[in-house]
């Protein structure tokens, strides 16, 4: 009879490593998007890049959201 893997649970400093992994990649999307917006904005027109800058500003409203989420999950 196959016996089951044990779970492996994270340690706090482990978890915290991924959550950073995580949290950069929304940042880095969110500056992207800003940046491809200001980037529209000057080069064509600004209703162009105005719907890039609105995503990467809700990106970084919804990073916020989650960081401060979790810190109140960790007190």
């Amino acid at each position: 009879m196959a016996r089951k893997p044990k779970k492996r649970t994270l340690t706090h400093s482990e978890e915290f490593e991924v959550m950073k992994l995580v949290f950069d990649k929304f940042l880095w999307l969110a500056t992207l998007l800003l940046l491809i917006g200001i980037y529209f904005s000057i080069t064509k027109s600004f209703n162009s890049g105005f719907w890039f800058i609105l995503a990467g500003s809700l990106v970084m409203v919804v990073f916020a959201w989650i960081l401060i989420k979790e810190f109140e999950r960790i007190r």
